[in-house]
């Protein structure tokens, strides 16, 4: 008699968590994934063993050794299968399980990409120069495509198919934005909820330092900057 292989059953959405050197984090993060759903750990060149821990916890992982946040973020969007994929940090800062409810928004067809807006938890969760980068940012956008967002954090969910038809081309830290003003430009229905924002596990690598968050904002401009795809030369982006 033939064996018969039983396949796993198929997940319904994957979650993908860029990660450079997050090994203290990811225990906690990982055990916060919804049953049914498949951890995306994208290692961007760690070398604390991350990629080592999340594997042994049952993550998927998959490497990109280009270093960039964008780069990490397209990596695990490409190795996505679910018709449903999300993002979220890999820092213990968000809980993935607060994604449930943008999923459920996702596939009721209330919105086409929701976001989380981040609310510090506690003293130190957002430092101050953050979150200056991050209302500059938000206020250009406003102006870019009339969007009225307060945050553009990195707890968000949409569809696979519809995210890679936006066809991104960022890889550093202006991927978050370059998504949201696509989708815009394409008339997507954007939404935005609240979400706890805690304390980060580690230093940040991005907007720790008044540095890091001008190279972002400095990215997040150039995006910003971009025109719409399939704009006529010399159209303006400002709306």
């Amino acid at each position: 008699m033939k064996a018969v292989t039983i396949s796993p059953p198929p997940h319904d959405v994957d979650v993908v968590l860029p990660c450079l050197d997050e090994a203290e984090a990811l225990p906690w993060v990982l055990a916060r994934i919804p049953a049914g759903w498949r951890a995306l750990v994208v290692d961007n060149g760690s070398t604390d063993g991350s990629a080592e821990i999340a594997r042994a916890l049952g993550a998927t992982v998959v490497r990109e050794p280009r270093r960039g946040f964008g780069a990490a973020c397209h990596a695990g969007l490409s190795a996505a299968t679910a018709g449903i994929v999300c993002f979220c940090d890999c820092d213990a800062s968000l809980d993935p399980a607060l994604l449930v409810p943008f999923v459920r928004e996702v596939r009721d067809g209330a919105a086409d990409l929701v976001l989380g807006r981040r609310r510090p938890e506690a003293r130190g969760a957002w430092p101050a120069h953050a979150r200056a980068g991050n209302l500059a940012v938000t206020r250009m956008l406003r102006r870019r495509t009339g969007l009225r967002l307060r945050d553009l954090g990195p707890l968000r969910a949409a569809r696979r198919e519809a995210l890679l038809s936006l066809d991104l081309t960022d890889r550093r830290s202006g991927y978050p934005l370059q998504m949201v003003v696509r989708a815009a430009d394409a008339g997507w229905r954007v939404t935005e909820h609240d979400v706890p924002y805690r304390p980060r596990t580690g230093a940040s690598k991005v907007t720790g330092t008044w540095r890091g968050t001008w190279h972002a904002v400095r990215d997040m401009g150039r995006v910003l900057a971009e025109r719409p795809v399939g704009a006529p030369e010399g159209r303006g982006v400002v709306r």
